[in-house]
C-alpha cells in the first residue's frame, strides 16, 4: 500500500483502515509472543502501513480545516 492509494480515500475509509490494520498488527504480535510468528517483518511492515494511512488521514483532516 502506498500513499498515492490512500489520498485517493475518504476519511471514512481510512479511519476503517487504521482500525483493520491495528487489528491485524495485534493478532501478529500475540502469534509473535506465542512463537507462532515464523516472518517477523511483516510486524514491521504493518506498523510503517498503520503510520502511513494516520499520517494521510492527519493531512485529509488538516486539508478540511481550512
Amino acid at each position: 500500500m502506498n500513499a498515492s492509494e490512500l489520498r485517493s480515500k475518504d476519511v471514512a475509509a481510512l479511519e476503517k483502515e487504521v482500525t483493520d490494520l491495528l487489528k491485524a498488527h495485534f493478532g501478529l504480535r500475540m502469534q509473535k509472543a506465542t512463537q507462532q510468528l515464523t516472518n517477523h517483518t511483516v510486524l514491521g511492515n504493518t506498523r510503517r502501513d498503520i503510520a502511513r494511512v494516520k499520517t494521510v488521514l492527519a493531512e485529509k483532516k488538516k486539508g478540511a480545516a481550512k
